[in-house]
């Protein structure tokens, strides 16, 4: 189901949810002493969501950086395997044919079967790394003439596979680390459900504008905690960070 149509639901049943509640505490709750609640209840609102909002934007600005930080990192990944391609070019074999052929497999299989597990949450597998090593081992095996410019050549194809190895990793980190844990959805859950419970202590308002408040409150609140789950993976979901780098890459390695 597309993903604004699952939003449109979920607000739309806390909408309802919130509006039946408020009708039910207004309809057939105690009215003696609510208006002499205001204040208390007032000062306790806002600490309550003061503490709410704060934990909201704090996991949703780390999940919005690290969706930023995956995107960035793919170009990273990419830029430093096709320059390791380029400068192995340059070099005798086996360095010469192996390693362009192997970097243009590896985006390959970036593109075609890791990313889809990646967008599932799953591990990647081992073929990534494998490749990886393969171009690594290549240019280990690659002898040299006494050249400093292919020396020096050597090098930063080595380098650039470094580069590749430590933004490959800082991907497949993004899918465990990004996810937001049990403990933390609890807080969130239990947190939305107190604040949008709160206004019901409240009293003073028309029944209307008392069910209206209520549910702008659960309707913003489950806004949130939504962007929150669709967030959770940069592969997938709201953030969905695709592989047009891996896509670029292989292009250029043709």
């Amino acid at each position: 189901m597309n993903v604004y149509v699952t939003g449109l639901l979920w607000v739309a049943g806390a909408v309802v949810a919130g509006a039946v509640i408020a009708y039910l505490v207004r309809r057939y709750g105690l009215d003696e002493g609510r208006p002499d609640n205001n204040d208390a209840a007032g000062q306790a609102f806002t600490i309550v969501g003061g503490l709410h909002a704060v934990v909201v934007a704090f996991v949703l600005i780390s999940l919005f950086d690290a969706a930023g930080t995956v995107r960035d990192g793919s170009y990273q990944e990419t830029q430093a395997l096709v320059s390791a391609a380029w400068r192995a070019e340059s070099l005798p074999e086996p360095a010469h044919s192996e390693v362009p052929a192997l970097a243009r497999q590896y985006a390959q299989t970036v593109v075609a079967q890791e990313w889809p597990r990646l967008q599932q949450g799953l591990e990647p597998g081992p073929e990534g790394w494998s490749l990886v090593k393969r171009m690594r081992e290549s240019l280990d095996n690659t002898e040299l003439p006494d050249d400093d410019w292919l020396v020096n050549e050597k090098t930063d194809a080595a380098s650039d596979l470094t580069d590749v190895y430590e933004q490959r990793q800082a991907r497949l980190n993004a899918v465990r680390d990004n996810d937001v844990g049990l403990v933390l959805w609890f807080v969130l859950a239990v947190g939305s459900v107190i604040f949008v419970l709160l206004p019901n202590l409240f009293g003073g308002t028309k029944l209307l504008t008392h069910v209206i408040i209520v549910s702008t409150l659960a309707a913003t609140t489950t806004l949130l905690l939504y962007a929150i789950y669709q967030m959770q993976n940069p592969f997938a979901g709201g953030a969905k960070v695709g592989s047009d780098a891996f896509a670029q890459a292989i292009a250029r390695l043709r």
